[in-house]
């Protein structure tokens, strides 16, 4: 099938849709509900689709003048002069449609889950996962999610061991994807006296958050312990035994939760987590079979590859997956100006996928 039979298939399909939902009692609810997601969807495309098959027609109708020997001398001159913007126009709006028609992510327009881990560097460590943990809730707070804390171990300086949090909002994962890995920070810790620059890591996982419909957690299949809280919290959280560990036997995938007074809560954020950590299981599960392919792309969710540096003396942000440097350190560690980095990486998965397609 050729390109322009594609479209055209995608103009018709909107039309049938539109007919459709023009007569709602021939639909029930689940139906209209669907195929109102999908003329959703399916708008923006053939808004470019329409505005790409009226500027091929432009461009051929203005060849056709210019070669025909009978035109006029001063609407082929016309014609010479608007054929050079409608050579720009027509590639330009194929390269876009392309881009939208490329296989979607079904996880891009899910809620997140990112847990962020202290690595090898001690307090140092620690406080550089406190920095991460603080730049992602800048940067929801910019998009205008919600940004909750599920758990989090701190240790009493501004640091933390390791921390977990629920983002939600417009297509979270999307924007998040492309987060997980390690993530090195080099700087002088307030802590050394000889001005040594230290250097200490910190991983992230950005998880997408699972409905009870993306993953079934059967009651056999997990053993739930009821314990006291213990460490930070004060002391009406550890007066009671509200602290809960869900084990997912067939996984062995083990969530703990005391963060809440509440037992039935903490319960309640240990299975939103645990169904996340199932679903990224089962996909990294698939991913494997096609490991080589995914060490090209920009997204390959290795927890364990080094993605990006933190350069304090010299300002700098690296991201090395695609070799990406900017001076703006305080910009997006602090300020949580994350797009500056996002993009990019964004726009680099587009070109590698259009690549191979």
């Amino acid at each position: 099938m050729s390109f322009s039979d594609k479209l055209e298939l995608l103009v018709q399909k909107r039309e049938d849709i539109q007919n459709k939902l023009g007569n709602p009692d021939s639909l029930d609810q689940q139906e209209f509900i669907a195929m109102s997601k999908e003329l959703a969807e399916l708008g923006p495309i053939v808004e470019i689709i329409e505005k790409y098959q009226q500027a091929s027609q432009d461009l051929t109708e203005l060849e056709e003048i210019i070669d025909d020997p009978d035109s006029d001398v001063e609407m082929k001159q016309l014609a010479e002069e608007e054929i050079i913007d409608a050579k720009k126009i027509v590639p330009t709006l194929e390269e876009e449609i392309k881009i939208l028609l490329l296989p979607k992510d079904k996880s891009d327009e899910k809620n997140a889950i990112i847990e962020i881990r202290a690595g090898t560097g001690g307090d140092e460590a620690a406080l550089f996962a406190g920095n991460l943990l603080r730049m992602y809730q800048r940067y929801a707070e910019k998009k205008k999610w919600q940004f909750e804390i599920l758990s989090i171990s701190d240790t009493g300086i501004g640091g933390c061991k390791e921390a977990t949090a629920s983002i939600t909002g417009k297509s979270v994962f999307a924007h998040l994807k492309f987060e997980s890995g390690v993530h090195r920070v080099q700087r002088v810790p307030e802590t050394e006296s000889s001005g040594r620059i230290h250097t200490s890591a910190a991983t992230v996982a950005v998880l997408p958050e699972a409905e009870e419909i993306d993953v079934k957690i059967e009651d056999k299949d997990i053993r739930i312990d009821i314990f006291r809280a213990s460490g930070p919290g004060g002391q009406s959280v550890n007066t009671t035994d509200s602290a809960v560990r869900i084990v997912h036997i067939p996984t062995g995938i083990t969530v703990q939760q005391q963060d809440e007074k509440s037992q039935h809560k903490n319960k309640e954020k240990a299975l939103k987590i645990l169904r996340s950590r199932l679903l990224d299981h089962e996909s990294q599960k698939r991913d494997s079979e096609r490991s080589e392919a995914r060490k090209s792309q920009v997204g390959s969710g290795d927890r364990s590859e080094r993605i990006r540096t933190y350069n304090f003396p010299q300002g700098r942000i690296s991201d090395h997956r695609i070799n990406l440097t900017l001076y703006k350190i305080t910009e997006i560690l602090e300020a949580g100006d994350l797009d500056l980095i996002i993009e990019p990486l964004v726009a680099e998965d587009k070109a590698q996928k259009l690549a191979q397609s």
